[in-house]
């Protein structure tokens, strides 16, 4: 069967699919988080999970719609029986699977701090440096006691929902927490000096830094890894087992021939597939 990808927008106008709904996956993401999802200079939805979604419904033979939908809305559209997946670099963690299933995992890639060179937040401790948070927690809980006194009183930013504001909320008391929509009016706000740092996804932060107000932008602190991250899957709901069968085996061939590291590499310029699938 010919593949049909139909790519829709909030307030634009819908491809129409051939009329065979019980063989079409409605996917939504989140079209602010580039690389891995937004809208490019020509309208249209681009990105590693864009790509990703194309070879999955390509391998497992699917039509698939993808929408783009606020990041706050994901789960509950999802639930609501609007979509039937999620491709947003939505986190495994303990919290999202009381309400949601997951595929087996795509991605994982580590969180760290963006400043502006000569920000009160710049020159953190440990830059650079794998911090496994829940493996070696002595060792981390040393760093960011170390990382807790450099940002006391500091203004950071981050995207609201997110596995990044949990961690810096529940491990940062002395910040100042921003919390912020979409990563693209976090962006601004540390562009203009309004915050003084932002933690989020290091391939995110990457891309980032490519703005033209982002010139004098730079990574600096700990490269978080760990469960309270949680790699990246497919969004799903409880009990769609026929699905989730689907797409596992779908992202296992993925890996195993090569294609998910190649995406991987385009669009990040470094492998973020999943440990256990290297």
């Amino acid at each position: 069967m010919k593949l049909t990808v139909a790519i829709l927008f909030a307030a634009f106008s819908v491809t129409t699919l051939p009329a065979q709904a019980q063989e079409t996956i409605k996917i939504a993401t989140e079209a602010s988080y580039a690389p891995w999802a937004f809208t490019n200079s020509a309208g249209k939805l681009d990105g590693f999970e864009i790509e990703f979604v194309n070879a999955l419904c390509t391998r497992i033979k699917a039509q698939c719609q993808i929408a783009n939908q606020s990041w706050d809305g994901l789960i509950p559209s999802l639930n609501a029986g609007k979509y039937d997946a999620i491709v947003a670099s939505m986190g495994i963690t303990p919290k999202r699977l009381d309400v949601i299933d997951f595929s087996a995992a795509y991605a994982e890639a580590p969180n760290t701090f963006l400043v502006l060179k000569g920000s009160p937040a710049d020159g953190l401790a440990s830059t650079g440096i794998d911090m496994p948070v829940e493996a070696e927690k002595e060792k981390a809980d040393e760093s960011i006691e170390t990382l807790n006194k450099q940002l006391d009183g500091k203004i950071i930013g981050v995207q609201s929902s997110t596995t990044a504001a949990a961690f810096l909320n529940s491990r940062f008391p002395g910040a100042e927490v921003r919390e912020y929509k979409t990563m693209d009016d976090a962006n601004m706000d540390l562009a203009s000096g309004r915050i003084d740092a932002l933690l989020g996804n290091i391939t995110v932060l990457q891309s980032s830094m490519k703005r033209d107000d982002m010139k004098d932008a730079r990574l600096t602190g700990p490269l978080f890894r760990g469960k309270i991250f949680g790699e990246v899957g497919i969004g799903l709901r409880k009990g769609d087992n026929s699905l989730k069968a689907q797409l596992d085996s779908g992202i296992e061939s993925l890996s195993r021939d090569g294609t998910l590291k190649k995406l991987s590499m385009k669009w990040f310029g470094l492998d973020i597939t999943p440990s256990e699938a290297k």
